[in-house]
């Protein structure tokens, strides 16, 4: 097939327009190269879809904080949360610490 019999095919007259070719070109920057391109837009939407999971997560973390803060304004439920997160005491008591043999930590030997 030489350039002539090419020339003459109607899907090479359509591509060899002027105005298709720099359509093309145009389409293709705008697609790849641009600062406003398709894949920075694509990438941009993952990130937004990631910070808000991101964000509703958070708030309900904030919610859980504010019943914890209010439960703690209260003088007896601080009191019951300092004794049980961090084993403290009135003077004059003494703490025991029971532990179940389940509940411990105990590297088992295959044998």
């Amino acid at each position: 097939m030489n350039f002539k019999e090419l020339k003459n095919k109607k899907w090479f007259k359509i591509a060899s327009n002027t105005y298709v070719l720099v359509l093309s070109v145009f389409v293709f920057w705008m697609v790849f190269f641009d600062t406003n391109s398709f894949l920075i837009h694509w990438e941009l939407k993952k990130e937004i879809k990631k910070l808000e999971k991101t964000k509703v997560y958070l708030k309900d973390e904030i919610a859980k904080d504010k019943i914890i803060i209010d439960k703690l304004s209260n003088r007896e439920e601080l009191e019951k949360f300092a004794r049980e997160q961090y084993y403290l005491k009135r003077k004059n008591e003494e703490i025991y610490l029971i532990e179940y043999q389940d509940s411990l930590k105990v590297e088992q030997n295959e044998d």
